[in-house]
């Protein structure tokens, strides 16, 4: 312990004040004031034992009743500044010889008391171990880190971070508990913004984030943080994650989020200090009864006594500093941010994805692949999970079990498309339709194979011939399809049978005739026709024309 605390102990003991008031006095820890006590009895008792062994032989039995005052030493005062505190001079002690070894020892952080020991095994080291002890504690003298003053311009960068506020009552316990203050402080300008909650997620840190712009009237550049999870899923000294709903709503107002480094508290320093000012300042020794009436009595004291104080190093007052930021906020986005929740989904194999047990179409995302889901309050949106690119959206369905996936990404299903072959049907006819229709009134879902049959027909025999079959089948109340079918084959033997029997003209070969022209004139029509497939434009006159 420093000499000046054990002589203040000493000083507080030798007239008579208690150990509990001492500690309130001094703020040493009890158990090292009972072991000082105990050190100052002990010489209390020995100075008496040898006054009264002097004043025996003196005869003089008076003086032997009254000990010597008790003098404790003056406490040395401070070192000059500029002056190192440490002027340990090693060439004067013992363990100079050994100080290569022992700088290699520390440098293996070793203690004084293994150094030492190996030094008496090793080396035959004769000294104190004191020796050794103030020759190590000199090597391991570091000079304190410097840190630079960080400067920002005006409504470059914000500080946010969470403390404890006030004790509030709970309305579910009816107990008093602390909630979670949350404060952003403008770098420049140290305006101030506080809101206590009870718990946080993800969505109240950016919520919290959104009151505070509205509260400044714009956003800044940058916000600094620490790595809390609501904000930085995985931090990264170079590459930090940041939790995907928090990024959003920064990019919705142009921000850009700046993690602080681990364990670098330096790096916020100014909400650090707010979060300090606002706990020992405004809030030590008060209760409130509800959440709302501590961000009250927080947003009063902020109007009316933080934002008027003179700051200490800037010394300007804090008011008259915001209003020079402020111009120089970003504004506000004309449109809330929408919130979402987002959750990693399966692509099943009908290509589809579930939420709240109704399905989405997810193509193009291939069957089996992973995708993020954004689930707002009336829209779906589906996200490749690595780009983050916008696959599809969909409204969201309240009612449980709906599906939205359009029949063109639907396979083929015969039991269940029957529009898709009454509209092949129609393609074909009107007769063809109507006996698919019939068909399909007489037998349901079973006459769905008959009706494939039949529009299947017109894929080998001409859509004419189809057609007029199915007039004959109507007229003659055939309607199964191996019937229709039997028609189109006998309709497309007969149209072959005309084709034979029909008579073949012999036309007589000819050279002349009005409608042939002369072959120079068809030479010189060949000719143009290549002298203009090769880019030029040859002039013609009007009869070859």
């Amino acid at each position: 312990m420093k000499q000046h605390l054990q002589s203040a102990i000493f000083t507080l003991l030798e007239r008579g004040v208690s150990q509990h008031r001492i500690h309130e006095l001094t703020g040493i820890d009890r158990k090292t004031i009972r072991r000082y006590q105990t050190l100052y009895e002990a010489r209390r008792a020995g100075g008496a034992k040898s006054s009264t062994a002097a004043t025996t032989g003196s005869g003089d039995p008076v003086v032997a009743q009254t000990p010597p005052p008790q003098n404790p030493p003056l406490p040395r005062p401070p070192a000059p500044s500029g002056v190192p505190v440490s002027s340990f001079n090693f060439a004067r002690s013992a363990s100079e010889p050994h100080r290569e070894w022992i700088e290699q020892q520390v440098r293996l952080k070793r203690n004084a008391q293994a150094i030492y020991q190996d030094l008496v095994d090793q080396y035959g080291f004769t000294a104190s171990y004191e020796s050794v002890k103030r020759f190590v504690r000199a090597l391991r003298h570091v000079d304190p880190e410097q840190f630079d003053r960080l400067e920002f311009t005006a409504g470059e960068e914000a500080q946010v971070d969470y403390g404890e506020g006030a004790p509030t009552r709970d309305p579910k316990t009816g107990r008093y508990r602390r909630p979670r203050l949350f404060l952003m402080t403008l770098r420049y300008s140290r305006r101030s913004f506080r809101r206590v909650v009870w718990k946080s997620s993800k969505q109240v840190w950016a919520q919290l984030h959104e009151e505070a712009f509205r509260y400044f009237g714009g956003s800044v550049s940058y916000v600094v943080l620490d790595n809390l999870r609501e904000g930085v899923i995985t931090p990264d000294l170079y590459e930090p994650e940041i939790n995907r709903l928090y990024a959003a709503m920064l990019e919705h107002y142009g921000v850009v989020a700046d993690p602080a480094r681990v364990r670098d508290p330096n790096r916020k320093g100014s909400v650090e200090n707010a979060i300090q000012h606002t706990q020992n300042t405004a809030l030590t020794g008060r209760r409130f009864e509800s959440l709302e009436a501590q961000n009250e009595f927080l947003m009063h004291w902020e109007e009316n006594w933080a934002a008027k104080r003179i700051h200490g190093r800037a010394r300007r007052q804090v008011e008259a500093m915001f209003q020079e930021e402020k111009p120089h906020l970003k504004p506000l986005p004309t449109t809330v941010f929408r919130y979402f929740t987002e959750v990693v989904r399966t692509v099943w194999d009908d290509t589809t994805v579930s939420i709240d047990r109704s399905n989405y179409a997810a193509r193009p995302a291939p069957i089996g692949s992973l995708v993020c889901v954004r689930v707002y309050d009336t829209t779906i949106e589906i996200r490749d999970r690595r780009s983050q690119e916008l696959l599809r959206t969909h409204p969201r369905h309240a009612q449980p079990g709906s599906l939205d996936l359009p029949d063109s990404e639907r396979p083929f299903n015969p039991s269940r498309q029957t529009s898709l072959a009454l509209a092949s049907a129609t393609d074909i006819g009107p007769q063809t339709k109507a006996l698919c229709q019939h068909l399909f009134d007489a037998e349901g879902r079973v006459g769905h194979r008959g009706m494939w049959g039949i529009v299947a027909l017109a894929k080998k025999y001409p859509a004419w011939l189809v057609e007029q079959a199915c007039d004959h089948a109507l007229r003659h109340h055939l309607y199964r399809y191996r019937q229709v079918r039997a028609v189109v084959e006998r309709l497309f033997e007969q149209a072959l049978e005309r084709l034979d029997r029909a008579p073949q003209l012999a036309l007589p070969l000819t050279q002349e005739h009005p409608l042939i022209r002369p072959g120079d004139e068809y030479g010189e029509f060949f000719n143009v026709g290549a002298q203009h497939s090769a880019g030029s434009h040859p002039s013609t006159n009007g009869e070859t024309a």
